[in-house]
């Protein structure tokens, strides 16, 4: 039989073509759905609760805390699971339990309720993704597995665009519902999903243990790989976890000429970062290279970061216009995933894939405990250069000195 890393007679468009693709890239739509649904719903479903006032604050830092920790608690468990039981079962078992998660969310009918349906929905939306891009990984072609990263991506970061659109016309309630039904009818397609020979391969082998996240620490060089994967997402979250969910504070400092909506920043965001995802998968495809495609990605993110610090007393649709080019810039996230897969043995690849984007969602916790500590001191505007000045610096020292994986042989183990 031809490997899947030799074989060069099929045009890697028509590889993309193939059921782990198409059930990757529609499970995260779903994914990025239900997770971004929450922040554009949280004010709406917490005052039919009966919330009102400082209350609307403080329950909402207990859901989004509550969905947070699920996540960081899912995506040790399903990164080692995939590891040791295989990516499909994880792809299957986080799309379930998001899905019914989600489902119920539409009829809870207490506080308590929704944050422990947050929880488990964040446990269920960690693994998705890692199990997802592992999957198209393992069973594509050296040159065509970038591709397929690329419309997972792509496809994904778009259902926080088709999130906007439904809460705005549905009841958040129904929202929820969606979501829920949109993530069990992915079920059906996982039918026809099959495991990586990759995999299947390594999972015989006796040589070491698989899915062992604590090995992850006990190497220097493992461990600084595994760091430098983490680093280089970072600035993604500072743009969506503080200049966007925070976006009308700063425009208010910034004098900006009027009002803007968190909802529709978060939907200009997610554009730009739909499209950038497909353009810096290609690019690196284009240069042979995911280090050169994600730190030019980077570099614009960080002008436009800059831009949108500075644009004292612009227009409401400039400055969204600056949220939507600063989402093309931070759209490397499928490349940032990718650098993060290459880098790890097959034994090891589902937990790093499936921990580093959580891990990296979680700064999310640190970037505004620094933002809110600095701006009592220096201000709204200067605060977030900060925090964006330091979330920058870090993730170019890791793309810096991480190695390049373009075109490396992903069928080994880590030992």
């Amino acid at each position: 039989m031809t490997s899947p890393l030799t074989k060069n007679d099929v045009s890697p468009w028509k590889e993309i073509l193939n059921s782990a693709v198409i059930v990757s890239a529609l499970g995260y739509f779903v994914d990025i759905y239900d997770l971004i649904l929450f922040s554009i719903v949280r004010i709406k479903s917490l005052t039919e609760l009966g919330l009102s006032g400082d209350a609307l604050l403080e329950k909402g830092v207990l859901l989004l805390n509550s969905q947070m920790f699920g996540m960081l608690l899912g995506g040790i468990i399903w990164g080692v699971m995939g590891d040791k039981l295989g990516r499909v079962k994880v792809l299957f078992g986080s799309i379930l339990l998001y899905s019914v998660a989600n489902l119920l969310n539409g009829f809870v009918t207490t506080v308590d309720q929704y944050a422990l349906l947050r929880f488990f929905a964040g446990i269920g939306l960690a693994g998705e993704l890692g199990a997802a891009v592992t999957l198209v990984s393992e069973t594509m072609s050296i040159r065509a597995r970038g591709h397929g990263a690329t419309i997972v991506a792509a496809v994904g970061v778009s259902g926080a665009v088709f999130a906007g659109l439904v809460a705005n016309l549905l009841s958040w309630r129904m929202a929820y519902v969606v979501g829920g039904v949109l993530g069990l009818s992915l079920l059906i397609l996982r039918m026809k999903t099959f495991e990586s020979k990759m995999f299947e391969k390594s999972a015989k082998s006796a040589q070491v243990p698989m899915g062992q996240f604590l090995s992850l620490f006990v190497k220097k060089e493992r461990f600084s790989r595994y760091i430098k994967s983490i680093l280089i997402g970072v600035p993604l979250w500072f743009g969506v976890g503080i200049l966007v969910t925070f976006s009308p504070e700063i425009a208010v400092h910034l004098g900006v000429t009027g009002p803007i909506s968190a909802g529709n920043a978060v939907m200009a965001m997610y554009g730009g970062l739909a499209i950038g995802d497909l353009a810096s998968g290609l690019l690196s495809q284009k240069l042979k290279s995911r280090k050169k495609a994600a730190g030019i990605f980077m570099f614009f993110s960080l002008i436009c970061s800059l831009l949108f610090s500075v644009a004292h007393g612009a227009s409401p649709s400039l400055v969204y216009g600056i949220i939507f080019a600063m989402g093309l810039g931070m759209g490397y996230w499928a490349v940032f995933m990718m650098i993060a897969t290459e880098q790890f043995g097959t034994n090891l690849r589902a937990t790093v894939t499936t921990t580093v984007p959580n891990f990296v969602r979680g700064s999310v916790v640190l970037l505004t405990l620094g933002f809110t500590s600095l701006k009592t001191h220096f201000g709204t505007i200067t605060a977030a250069q900060i925090v964006g000045a330091i979330s920058f610096s870090l993730s170019f020292w890791a793309i810096g000195s991480i190695r390049e994986t373009y075109g490396a042989d992903l069928d080994y183990l880590e030992k």
